[in-house]
């Protein structure tokens, strides 16, 4: 076992997690359906305008119904995917780009806030399917911030943003909005607790020494730092809890 210099920081050799500044196309959260769309003219939509446009047209159509789904209102949410769609393979480099995906969370928070208070569904039902949606987007940016990200098949299966607002368009179709905001809602909070657990599980505590810390013995107390091969998915030896 190595021993720490007297005077020098213990953990000066480790590993440690870079920033990483995921790219804004990362963050808005594009289903299938939106990167496909993207690839049609890539580089050729402009983000915020196409992005802004969605928006606005989500806000015309359910305030000209009330903020009900009915009618032509059930094509607000493919509106708002086929505008910001098209710009999903921009490189997003422009000067404002980066209110892209604020502009994309506002449009489908409200949404899914608008139609299901609008429409009867139960005002606790709506604040879960708000929450689960806002906690995997909370995932999105927290996580490369200590230089790791979530695997890309969890992000597909969260549907993307345009994929949920979809969900919840064949509900409202189907006069079925209440069950439809309830499924989503459970479907998202399992995969999020999943996600959690398969992450937790797999965070090595790669050598927890026990002891006063001394200059001779270069002992350190408390966990090393996690590295970026503790996210691998599978449960190492001595993860959180175990011994």
């Amino acid at each position: 076992m190595s021993t720490a210099e007297p005077g020098r920081d213990p953990g000066h050799d480790r590993e440690r997690l870079e920033p990483v500044l995921p790219d804004l196309r990362f963050l808005r959260d594009d289903s299938h359906i939106g990167i496909l769309l993207g690839r049609i003219a890539p580089g050729m939509a402009p983000p915020l305008l196409t992005a802004v446009a969605g928006a606005v047209v989500v806000l015309v159509l359910l305030a000209a119904g009330g903020g009900r789904l009915t009618g032509i209102n059930l094509f607000a949410p493919v509106a708002a995917l086929l505008l910001s769609g098209l710009a999903s393979g921009h490189p997003h480099d422009g000067r404002y780009d980066w209110l892209v995906p604020p502009v994309l969370r506002v449009t489908e928070y409200g949404c899914l806030a608008v139609v299901g208070l609008a429409s009867g569904v139960p005002g606790p039902l709506v604040f879960v399917l708000l929450m689960t949606v806002g906690c995997h987007h909370r995932d999105d940016v927290a996580r490369p911030a200590v230089g790791v990200s979530r695997p890309a098949w969890v992000r597909r299966a969260a549907l993307g943003w345009d994929g949920r607002m979809l969900v919840i368009a064949v509900g409202g179709a189907f006069s079925a909005l209440t069950p439809a905001y309830g499924i989503l809602a459970g479907y998202l909070a399992v995969l999020l607790v999943r996600e959690a657990g398969r992450t937790w599980s797999a965070t090595p505590v790669t050598d927890v020494r026990v002891g006063a810390a001394t200059p001779s013995g270069g002992a350190v107390l408390g966990d090393h730092p996690i590295t970026r091969q503790g996210d691998g998915g599978r449960p190492a030896a001595g993860t959180n809890g175990e011994a």
